[in-house]
């Protein structure tokens, strides 16, 4: 869909600040802008983008004053959070509207492409114009959805979901009833106090020879893509939120859980139940242990973190011989101590 800068503010009820013929046909984070795409910004955390972002049109509140030169044409809207959500949920109408359901007819075998030796359990099914790879076994009570891309080799076991226009690569396993590509958790607060679901229109590009846990959920982006990387395995039980990253050869015990927009390097280890919080970014080779929550930024390389919030693990150990000394140095206060006194 294609939208110029003067549509978007008479569609959002906001004003143009620059080329009100700017054209977008896509959606992009600010951080990676480029021509011809419609961006946002709402969080003051994001203000340096602003300035470097290269899209075509840029959302932003009507009170915002640029520091420095931009790029970008400027939509002024009561509330860019909101006005996204508005605008997503529009585009998201219209392609559902364009996905209509058609079933199981002839043309179905003509627009979806299987490779050599795919194996296709009974009650399974795999959408029209979608794409499965040479020596891929979709077992029983299987949805593949419209327009995806399962590379070979790959198994998928009972009950797995797969959202349209996901992107699975070669040698992937994906452990029954999980789910990928399902909307993030995105809601954009109203004066009311209501919420307002934002749409989402990303997908999920899962890499080669990844391994993806029983009743696992991986969130498709508002725009662009959540990836997951080459040689990630990830256990059963976890949830990976929209727009998230995990580098190359990461991986993850059972109950973790990551926010949306987090960057988790190469090499890491998430420990169970292990919490991240959005927007953080995790350098290569951390290691998280259990139940540990990490609430910053994880800049230096080989950390090993414990705790909640999670610090490094040597100034963890020295704490924690503090509260023990303190604990048994506190007497007890139980009801009976003064007894036969």
């Amino acid at each position: 869909m294609e939208f110029s800068a003067k549509q978007l503010a008479q569609v959002l009820k906001g004003t143009v600040d620059g080329d009100p013929q700017a054209k977008v046909t896509d959606f992009a984070k600010i951080e990676h802008g480029k021509p011809g795409q419609l961006c946002f910004y709402a969080n003051p955390k994001y203000e340096k983008y602003v300035y470097t972002c290269r899209a075509s049109v840029l959302l932003v509140n009507k009170d915002f004053q640029p520091k420095q030169p931009v790029t970008p044409t400027l939509v002024r809207v009561e509330n860019a959070y909101s006005a996204l959500a508005d605008l997503l949920k529009y585009v998201s109408a219209q392609r559902r509207t364009d996905r209509r359901h058609r079933g199981f007819r002839s043309s179905w075998f003509l627009t979806t492409k299987f490779g050599k030796k795919v194996y296709l359990g009974s009650h399974s099914y795999v959408g029209h114009h979608a794409e499965i790879g040479d020596y891929t076994k979709i077992y029983e009570n299987v949805y593949v959805g419209d327009n995806t891309k399962i590379g070979k080799h790959c198994i998928i076991y009972p009950g797995v979901c797969i959202y349209p226009g996901m992107v699975i690569g070669d040698n992937v396993i994906i452990h029954s009833n999980a789910v990928i590509g399902s909307d993030g958790f995105g809601n954009a607060p109203q004066a009311d106090g209501t919420w307002e679901k934002i749409e989402h229109i990303g997908n999920v590009i899962i890499g080669d020879n990844v391994e993806i846990g029983a009743c696992t959920t991986i969130d498709r982006s508002e725009m662009e893509s959540t990836i997951i990387g080459n040689g990630v395995k990830i256990d059963n039980l976890c949830q990976i939120a929209h727009n998230v990253q995990i580098g190359d050869n990461t991986v993850m015990a059972a109950q973790c859980g990551i926010a949306g927009s987090t960057k988790i390097g190469k090499n890491c280890i998430l420990a169970g139940q292990v919490g991240i919080v959005g927007h953080l970014t995790i350098a290569d080779n951390t290691t998280v242990a259990a139940q540990a929550g990490v609430i910053g930024n994880v800049r230096e390389s080989g950390q090993v973190l414990l705790g909640s919030p999670a610090i490094p693990s040597r100034n963890f150990m020295r704490s924690y011989a503090i509260f023990k000394r303190q604990g048994q140095a506190v007497p007890s206060q139980g009801k009976g101590d003064d007894a036969g006194k």
